[in-house]
C-alpha cells in the first residue's frame, strides 16, 4: 500500500472505532443516565438513522463536484461537534439535534472513504483494498465497543461525557491525519451539461446493472445486518432460550470469523466471478438460517441450541468476509468515470434503508412468530442467490471477474471490439 492508502485505512479504522465506542450505549445514556425516558431514547436512535437517509442523496453529488477529501473533512467536523454536544446535552431538543449531527457526519464518511479507496486503487488491487477496509472496520467496532463498555458507568454522567469527548477528539485527530493526504488525480465533473443532481440520479437509475446491484444490496443488508441486533437476537432469546452472555459470544464469533477468514478467502474470491461468490453467500446464509431454525425449533438440549446459535453468527461472518472484496469494488467498477462518489453514496443509501427497515420487520417477527421468521429469511437468502445469478447477465466479463483483465484473450477481444466500433 502507498502512503495515501495507509492513511485511508487508518481513517476507516478510527471512524469504526468511534462508532463502536458510543453508539451501543446511546439508548442507555439518553433513557437512564440523562433520565429522558425510553421514548426520547427511541427518537434519538431514529434521528440517528433518518439523518443518514437525509444527507446521503446529497453526499454523492458533493463528492463528485468537490472530491471526497473536502466532503470527508466536513463530515468529520460535523460528527465531532455532534459527539461533543451529545455528551454535554441534558435536554431532549439538544440531544436530538446532537444525534442528528453525529448520524449525518458518520453516514457521509462511508461513501467519502470508499471513493478515496477507489481513487487510490486499480481494478486489480481494489478487492484487496476493500477487504482490508472491512477487516479494519470490524476490528475498530469490536475494540471500540470493548473499551467503551469498560469506561461507562450508568451511575456517572461524567463517564459518558468523557466517552463522547474522546470520540470527538478521535474525529478531530482524523481531520489532522487526512489533511496530510495527497490523493492521485481523479476526474471530476464540473458544470457539465445534463449533469445536474437530477441528471446524475437519472443516469444512475438508467444503469440496469447498478439498479440490480442496489436491489441485491438491499436484500443482503436486510436479511443479514438488519437482523443481527434485532430479529435474530430476539429470536435467540425467545425461541432458543439464549442467555445474554451466549448472545455476546455469538456476536464475538461473528467478528472472530471475519478477522480469521477475511484474507484466507480473499485469494479464493479474487479468482472467481463476483456474482457466483455472492450467490454462494446466499447459500451459506440459507444454511445459517437453517441452523438458527434448529437452535430455536429443534428439540435438542440447551447446549446444542446455544452451539447452533453461535454457529449461525459465525456462518454469517463467513459470508460477510466473502462479500467485502466483492460488492464494494463492483459498485466502483460500474460507475462511469468521475461518478464513483455518486454510486458509492447511492449504495450507502440503499444500505441505510435496509438497516432501517430490517429491525422494524425482523424484531417483532423474530420475537413472536418463530417459524415464519426463519422461513422468511431463509427465502430471502435464497433470493440473494437468484438475484446474484441474474445480475451476472448484466455485467461484462471483466466487471464480473477483474482477474480476466490480465488474460491475453480478453485483451485481444477488447482490442477487436474497439476496432469494430471505430
Amino acid at each position: 500500500m502507498g502512503a495515501a492508502m495507509r492513511r485511508i485505512h487508518v481513517g476507516n479504522a478510527l471512524s469504526a472505532f468511534g462508532l463502536g465506542f458510543t453508539v451501543p450505549y446511546l439508548y442507555v445514556y439518553v433513557a437512564q443516565v440523562r433520565g429522558l425516558g425510553a421514548m426520547t431514547a427511541g427518537l434519538v436512535l431514529a434521528v440517528f438513522a433518518v439523518a443518514a437517509l437525509f444527507v446521503l442523496p446529497f453526499a454523492g453529488r458533493a463528492i463528485v463536484r468537490r472530491g471526497p477529501l473536502p466532503v470527508l473533512l466536513t463530515a468529520l467536523l460535523t460528527a465531532a461537534v455532534g459527539s461533543l454536544s451529545l455528551g454535554l446535552s441534558a435536554h431532549a431538543p439538544t440531544v436530538l439535534v446532537s444525534a442528528a449531527l453525529l448520524g449525518a457526519g458518520q453516514a457521509v464518511m462511508q461513501p467519502a472513504l470508499a471513493t478515496m479507496i477507489v481513487d487510490c486503487s486499480t481494478a486489480e488491487t481494489r478487492s484487496r483494498a476493500f477487504a482490508t477496509q472491512f477487516f479494519l472496520q470490524n476490528l475498530g467496532l469490536g475494540v471500540g465497543g470493548l473499551i467503551g463498555g469498560h469506561l461507562v458507568d450508568t451511575s456517572s454522567t461524567a463517564s459518558f461525557t468523557l466517552l463522547f469527548a474522546i470520540e470527538a477528539a478521535m474525529f478531530l485527530l482524523l481531520v489532522v491525519v487526512m489533511t496530510t493526504l495527497r490523493l492521485p488525480h481523479s476526474p471530476r465533473i464540473e458544470n457539465a451539461p445534463g449533469r445536474s443532481a437530477k441528471g446524475s440520479w437519472k443516469q444512475l437509475l438508467g444503469n440496469r446493472a447498478m439498479v440490480q446491484l442496489c436491489v441485491l444490496g438491499f436484500v443482503l443488508f436486510f436479511a443479514c445486518y438488519g437482523q443481527f441486533e434485532s430479529g435474530l437476537s430476539a429470536y435467540g432469546v425467545e425461541a432458543a432460550g439464549i442467555s445474554t452472555s451466549a448472545l455476546g459470544t455469538a456476536l464475538a464469533a461473528n467478528t472472530a470469523m471475519i478477522v480469521v477468514a477475511q484474507f484466507a478467502v480473499l485469494k479464493f474470491v479474487e479468482r472467481r466471478r463476483r456474482t457466483r461468490v455472492i450467490a454462494a453467500v446466499g447459500v451459506i446464509w440459507a444454511i445459517a438460517w437453517l441452523t438458527a431454525g434448529y437452535a430455536g425449533l429443534g428439540h435438542g438440549s440447551q447446549e446444542m441450541a446455544t452451539a447452533a446459535f453461535v454457529s449461525t453468527y459465525a456462518l454469517f461472518g463467513l459470508g460477510e468476509a466473502m462479500l467485502s472484496p466483492t460488492v464494494a469494488p463492483l459498485v466502483a467498477d460500474l460507475a462511469p468515470e468521475g461518478m464513483a462518489g455518486q454510486y458509492n453514496s447511492a449504495f450507502a443509501l440503499v444500505k441505510q434503508l435496509a438497516l432501517a427497515v430490517g429491525p422494524a420487520v425482523g424484531g417483532p417477527l423474530g420475537a413472536s412468530l418463530h417459524a415464519p421468521y426463519i422461513v422468511t429469511f431463509l427465502l430471502f437468502s435464497l433470493g440473494i442467490t437468484y438475484l446474484a445469478i441474474r445480475l451476472g447477465k448484466q455485467l461484462t466479463p471483466v466487471q464480473n471477474q477483474p482477474s480476466l483483465k490480465k488474460s491475453r484473450v480478453v485483451a485481444q477481444g477488447g482490442a477487436t471490439a474497439k476496432s469494430l466500433a471505430a
